[in-house]
Protein backbone atom coordinates (compact mmCIF):
# COMPACT_ATOMS: atom_id res chain seq x y z
CA UNK A 1 0.00 0.00 0.00
CA UNK A 2 1.25 3.43 -1.13
CA UNK A 3 0.81 6.87 0.03
CA UNK A 4 -0.33 8.20 -3.22
CA UNK A 5 -3.01 5.17 -2.81
CA UNK A 6 -4.07 7.16 0.61
CA UNK A 7 -4.34 10.29 -0.86
CA UNK A 8 -6.42 9.35 -3.94
CA UNK A 9 -8.81 7.69 -1.55
CA UNK A 10 -9.23 10.33 0.69
CA UNK A 11 -9.43 12.95 -2.47
CA UNK A 12 -12.16 10.37 -3.76
CA UNK A 13 -14.02 10.49 -0.66
CA UNK A 14 -14.00 14.22 0.16
CA UNK A 15 -15.04 14.98 -3.65
CA UNK A 16 -17.25 12.29 -4.28
CA UNK A 17 -16.89 12.32 -7.76
CA UNK A 18 -13.91 10.49 -9.44
CA UNK A 19 -13.50 13.34 -12.33
CA UNK A 20 -13.07 15.96 -9.30
CA UNK A 21 -10.63 13.96 -7.37
CA UNK A 22 -8.23 13.20 -10.04
CA UNK A 23 -7.87 17.13 -10.92
CA UNK A 24 -7.14 17.41 -7.62
CA UNK A 25 -4.69 15.11 -7.22
CA UNK A 26 -2.94 15.80 -11.04
CA UNK A 27 -3.73 12.53 -12.36
CA UNK A 28 -6.18 11.36 -15.16
CA UNK A 29 -9.15 9.99 -14.06
CA UNK A 30 -8.24 6.42 -15.16
CA UNK A 31 -5.67 5.98 -13.03
CA UNK A 32 -7.83 7.32 -10.26
CA UNK A 33 -9.69 4.57 -11.03
CA UNK A 34 -7.23 1.93 -11.34
CA UNK A 35 -5.44 3.34 -8.06
CA UNK A 36 -8.88 3.18 -5.87
CA UNK A 37 -9.52 -0.42 -7.56
CA UNK A 38 -6.28 -1.78 -6.64
CA UNK A 39 -6.13 -0.49 -2.97
CA UNK A 40 -9.88 -2.28 -2.68
CA UNK A 41 -7.53 -5.64 -4.09
CA UNK A 42 -5.18 -4.93 -1.30
CA UNK A 43 -7.83 -4.04 1.36
CA UNK A 44 -9.79 -7.15 0.42
CA UNK A 45 -13.09 -5.48 0.39
CA UNK A 46 -15.00 -2.85 -1.12
CA UNK A 47 -14.30 0.79 -0.27
CA UNK A 48 -16.62 2.93 -2.92
CA UNK A 49 -20.19 2.62 -4.08
CA UNK A 50 -19.88 3.65 -7.30
CA UNK A 51 -22.90 5.63 -9.45
CA UNK A 52 -23.99 6.86 -11.93
CA UNK A 53 -24.22 10.33 -10.28
CA UNK A 54 -22.02 9.97 -7.26
CA UNK A 55 -19.29 8.09 -5.00
CA UNK A 56 -20.57 6.97 -1.59
CA UNK A 57 -18.09 4.85 0.62
CA UNK A 58 -19.64 2.24 1.75
CA UNK A 59 -18.98 0.94 6.15
CA UNK A 60 -15.59 -0.08 5.69
CA UNK A 61 -14.76 2.70 3.14
CA UNK A 62 -16.00 5.31 6.03
CA UNK A 63 -13.94 3.34 8.75
CA UNK A 64 -10.80 3.02 6.28
CA UNK A 65 -11.03 6.82 5.82
CA UNK A 66 -10.49 7.81 9.47
CA UNK A 67 -7.62 5.26 9.34
CA UNK A 68 -6.34 7.05 5.65
CA UNK A 69 -6.21 10.52 7.53
CA UNK A 70 -4.60 9.77 10.04
CA UNK A 71 -1.81 8.00 8.58
CA UNK A 72 -1.09 10.58 5.88
CA UNK A 73 -1.16 13.33 8.50
CA UNK A 74 1.77 11.08 10.51
CA UNK A 75 3.35 10.67 7.61
CA UNK A 76 3.94 14.32 6.65
CA UNK A 77 4.87 15.01 10.21
CA UNK A 78 7.52 12.21 9.91
CA UNK A 79 8.67 13.79 6.58
CA UNK A 80 8.66 17.83 8.34
CA UNK A 81 10.59 16.01 11.43
CA UNK A 82 12.82 14.70 8.69
CA UNK A 83 13.20 17.93 7.13
CA UNK A 84 13.96 20.02 10.35
CA UNK A 85 16.23 17.45 11.69
CA UNK A 86 18.39 18.02 7.84
CA UNK A 87 18.01 21.74 8.80
CA UNK A 88 19.51 21.16 12.45
CA UNK A 89 15.82 22.22 14.22
CA UNK A 90 15.31 18.87 15.93
CA UNK A 91 17.78 16.48 17.82
CA UNK A 92 20.60 16.83 20.87
CA UNK A 93 23.72 18.01 21.13
CA UNK A 94 26.18 18.05 23.83
CA UNK A 95 28.63 20.73 24.78
CA UNK A 96 31.59 20.61 26.69
CA UNK A 97 32.81 24.21 27.99
CA UNK A 98 35.77 25.63 30.53
CA UNK A 99 34.17 27.04 33.45
CA UNK A 100 34.99 30.16 32.82
CA UNK A 101 32.83 30.81 29.90
CA UNK A 102 29.83 30.48 32.27
CA UNK A 103 30.78 34.13 33.22
CA UNK A 104 30.93 35.61 29.39
CA UNK A 105 29.49 33.88 26.39
CA UNK A 106 28.24 30.81 27.12
CA UNK A 107 24.88 32.20 28.41
CA UNK A 108 24.37 34.17 25.44
CA UNK A 109 25.20 31.22 23.24
CA UNK A 110 22.82 28.57 24.73
CA UNK A 111 19.90 31.42 25.16
CA UNK A 112 20.07 32.54 21.52
CA UNK A 113 20.79 29.18 20.19
CA UNK A 114 17.37 27.89 22.44
CA UNK A 115 15.39 30.61 20.86
CA UNK A 116 16.22 29.72 17.34
CA UNK A 117 15.85 25.72 17.72
CA UNK A 118 13.58 25.20 20.70
CA UNK A 119 13.53 21.56 19.87
CA UNK A 120 16.82 20.68 20.09
CA UNK A 121 17.76 19.23 23.85
CA UNK A 122 21.01 21.21 24.60
CA UNK A 123 23.42 19.21 27.27
CA UNK A 124 26.05 21.35 28.51
CA UNK A 125 29.34 19.79 30.53
CA UNK A 126 31.51 21.69 32.76
CA UNK A 127 35.44 20.34 31.67
CA UNK A 128 39.08 21.21 31.15
CA UNK A 129 40.18 21.52 27.39
CA UNK A 130 42.01 18.30 28.13
CA UNK A 131 38.55 16.83 29.23
CA UNK A 132 37.00 18.21 26.40
CA UNK A 133 39.67 16.91 23.73
CA UNK A 134 39.15 13.04 25.55
CA UNK A 135 35.32 13.44 25.30
CA UNK A 136 34.96 14.63 21.69
CA UNK A 137 37.48 11.68 20.63
CA UNK A 138 35.03 9.89 22.45
CA UNK A 139 31.61 10.97 21.09
CA UNK A 140 30.60 11.93 24.52
CA UNK A 141 30.50 15.46 23.36
CA UNK A 142 29.64 16.97 20.12
CA UNK A 143 31.13 20.38 20.42
CA UNK A 144 33.87 22.16 22.81
CA UNK A 145 34.36 25.52 23.60
CA UNK A 146 37.56 26.28 25.34
CA UNK A 147 40.33 28.95 25.46
CA UNK A 148 42.99 28.42 22.19
CA UNK A 149 42.87 26.05 19.29
CA UNK A 150 43.77 22.40 19.37
CA UNK A 151 46.71 20.84 17.60
CA UNK A 152 44.34 16.86 17.65
CA UNK A 153 44.53 16.23 13.87
CA UNK A 154 40.87 13.95 14.28
CA UNK A 155 39.79 17.37 15.88
CA UNK A 156 38.57 20.48 13.97
CA UNK A 157 38.40 24.39 15.32
CA UNK A 158 37.14 27.95 14.85
CA UNK A 159 38.22 30.65 16.40
CA UNK A 160 35.16 32.48 17.88
CA UNK A 161 36.03 35.40 20.14
CA UNK A 162 39.47 36.69 20.67
CA UNK A 163 40.07 38.70 23.96
CA UNK A 164 42.74 40.45 25.66
CA UNK A 165 44.04 39.98 29.40
CA UNK A 166 43.34 42.77 32.00
CA UNK A 167 44.41 43.39 35.48
CA UNK A 168 42.59 42.65 38.37
CA UNK A 169 43.10 44.87 40.94
CA UNK A 170 41.92 45.49 44.41
CA UNK A 171 39.84 48.53 44.67
CA UNK A 172 41.94 50.72 47.37
CA UNK A 173 45.21 49.75 44.96
CA UNK A 174 46.93 52.60 44.11
CA UNK A 175 47.24 51.03 40.41
CA UNK A 176 43.24 51.15 40.33
CA UNK A 177 43.57 54.78 40.07
CA UNK A 178 44.75 54.53 36.47
CA UNK A 179 42.97 54.24 33.43
CA UNK A 180 45.44 52.13 31.69
CA UNK A 181 48.43 49.97 32.80
CA UNK A 182 51.52 48.68 31.65
CA UNK A 183 52.54 44.98 32.36
CA UNK A 184 55.45 46.63 34.09
CA UNK A 185 53.69 48.42 36.77
CA UNK A 186 52.43 45.08 38.33
CA UNK A 187 56.08 43.89 38.54
CA UNK A 188 56.52 44.59 42.15
CA UNK A 189 53.28 43.35 42.98
CA UNK A 190 52.09 39.48 44.53
CA UNK A 191 50.17 37.80 42.41
CA UNK A 192 47.45 35.05 42.43
CA UNK A 193 47.37 32.68 39.70
CA UNK A 194 46.42 29.00 38.85
CA UNK A 195 48.71 25.98 39.33
CA UNK A 196 50.80 25.48 36.38
CA UNK A 197 49.35 21.72 36.25
CA UNK A 198 45.75 23.12 35.55
CA UNK A 199 46.11 25.87 33.23
CA UNK A 200 50.01 24.91 31.94
CA UNK A 201 49.66 26.58 28.34
CA UNK A 202 48.14 30.31 30.23
CA UNK A 203 50.55 30.12 32.66
CA UNK A 204 53.90 29.76 30.70
CA UNK A 205 52.92 32.56 28.19
CA UNK A 206 51.82 35.02 30.93
CA UNK A 207 55.37 34.55 32.70
CA UNK A 208 56.74 34.68 29.01
CA UNK A 209 54.99 38.53 28.85
CA UNK A 210 55.55 39.59 32.24
CA UNK A 211 59.63 38.35 31.44
CA UNK A 212 59.66 39.96 28.48
CA UNK A 213 58.71 43.36 30.82
CA UNK A 214 62.14 42.40 32.63
CA UNK A 215 60.19 40.40 35.76
CA UNK A 216 58.62 37.32 36.75
CA UNK A 217 55.81 37.46 38.96
CA UNK A 218 56.02 36.94 42.61
CA UNK A 219 52.73 34.39 42.87
CA UNK A 220 51.78 34.10 46.38
CA UNK A 221 48.94 31.85 45.99
CA UNK A 222 47.15 29.64 43.94
CA UNK A 223 43.73 28.46 43.11
CA UNK A 224 41.83 26.73 40.30
CA UNK A 225 38.96 28.69 39.87
CA UNK A 226 38.65 32.21 38.66
CA UNK A 227 35.59 33.16 41.13
CA UNK A 228 38.29 32.31 43.78
CA UNK A 229 41.37 34.15 42.03
CA UNK A 230 39.10 37.55 42.08
CA UNK A 231 37.91 36.62 45.97
CA UNK A 232 42.00 36.60 46.80
CA UNK A 233 42.43 40.24 44.46
CA UNK A 234 39.31 41.49 46.70
CA UNK A 235 40.80 40.63 49.97
CA UNK A 236 44.05 42.36 49.19
CA UNK A 237 46.23 38.91 48.80
CA UNK A 238 47.46 39.66 45.00
CA UNK A 239 46.74 40.84 41.89
CA UNK A 240 45.30 38.43 38.72
CA UNK A 241 45.59 38.77 34.92
CA UNK A 242 42.15 36.88 33.92
CA UNK A 243 40.35 37.04 30.19
CA UNK A 244 38.55 40.40 29.80
CA UNK A 245 35.35 38.89 29.75
CA UNK A 246 36.03 38.20 33.54
CA UNK A 247 35.30 41.56 33.90
CA UNK A 248 31.69 41.12 33.54
CA UNK A 249 32.09 39.04 36.59
CA UNK A 250 31.75 42.18 39.78
CA UNK A 251 33.32 41.23 42.97
CA UNK A 252 32.97 43.87 45.70
CA UNK A 253 36.98 45.18 46.24
CA UNK A 254 37.99 44.20 42.77
CA UNK A 255 38.36 46.88 39.87
CA UNK A 256 39.57 45.67 36.42
CA UNK A 257 42.28 48.01 34.21
CA UNK A 258 43.31 47.53 30.12
CA UNK A 259 47.09 46.50 29.79
CA UNK A 260 49.08 47.95 27.51
CA UNK A 261 50.14 45.05 24.54
CA UNK A 262 48.21 42.18 26.46
CA UNK A 263 48.31 38.97 25.25
CA UNK A 264 45.06 37.95 23.07
CA UNK A 265 43.43 34.74 23.92
CA UNK A 266 41.40 32.98 21.43
CA UNK A 267 37.91 31.45 22.41
CA UNK A 268 37.08 28.21 19.91
CA UNK A 269 34.75 25.55 19.07
CA UNK A 270 35.94 22.57 18.87
CA UNK A 271 34.61 19.15 16.86
CA UNK A 272 35.20 15.94 15.58
CA UNK A 273 36.94 16.12 11.74
CA UNK A 274 34.39 15.70 9.19
CA UNK A 275 31.34 16.49 11.90
CA UNK A 276 31.00 20.31 11.10
CA UNK A 277 28.34 19.28 8.19
CA UNK A 278 26.09 17.71 10.81
CA UNK A 279 23.18 20.64 10.54
CA UNK A 280 23.13 20.79 15.05
CA UNK A 281 26.77 21.33 15.05
CA UNK A 282 26.83 23.62 12.26
CA UNK A 283 23.43 25.48 13.62
CA UNK A 284 25.33 25.75 16.78
CA UNK A 285 28.67 27.29 15.59
CA UNK A 286 26.72 30.07 13.85
CA UNK A 287 24.64 31.33 16.66
CA UNK A 288 27.44 30.99 18.55
CA UNK A 289 29.76 33.14 16.22
CA UNK A 290 26.96 35.31 15.38
CA UNK A 291 26.47 35.87 19.30
CA UNK A 292 30.00 36.32 20.32
CA UNK A 293 30.99 39.05 17.19
CA UNK A 294 28.57 41.15 18.80
CA UNK A 295 30.74 41.17 21.84
CA UNK A 296 34.21 41.28 20.20
CA UNK A 297 36.35 43.81 21.99
CA UNK A 298 36.98 46.49 19.07
CA UNK A 299 39.34 48.60 20.73
CA UNK A 300 41.97 46.89 22.41
CA UNK A 301 45.53 47.56 21.78
CA UNK A 302 47.36 45.82 19.40
CA UNK A 303 48.04 42.70 21.01
CA UNK A 304 51.67 41.81 21.62
CA UNK A 305 51.24 38.01 21.21
CA UNK A 306 48.33 35.46 20.55
CA UNK A 307 48.20 32.89 22.81
CA UNK A 308 48.93 29.37 21.26
CA UNK A 309 48.96 25.42 22.13
CA UNK A 310 52.87 24.86 22.34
Amino acid sequence: MELRHLRHFVALAEEEHFGRAAERVFVVQQALSNSIRNLEEEVGVPLVLRTTRRVQLTPAGQEFLVGARATLALAAQTIERARRAARGEVGRLSVGFVGGLAFGGLPEIVRRFRELYPNVSVDLRELTAQEQEAALRGGQIDVGLMLLPVRDPGLESRALWRQPLVAALPAAHPLARKRRLKISDLAPEPFVFFPRQIRATYFDQVMRWCAGAGFTPHVVQEAIEVPTLLSLVAAGVGVFLPIEFFSRLSLPGVVYRPVEDAPIVEIVAVWRRGEGKSPVVRGFLGVAQEVLAGNETTDAPAPKETFSRE
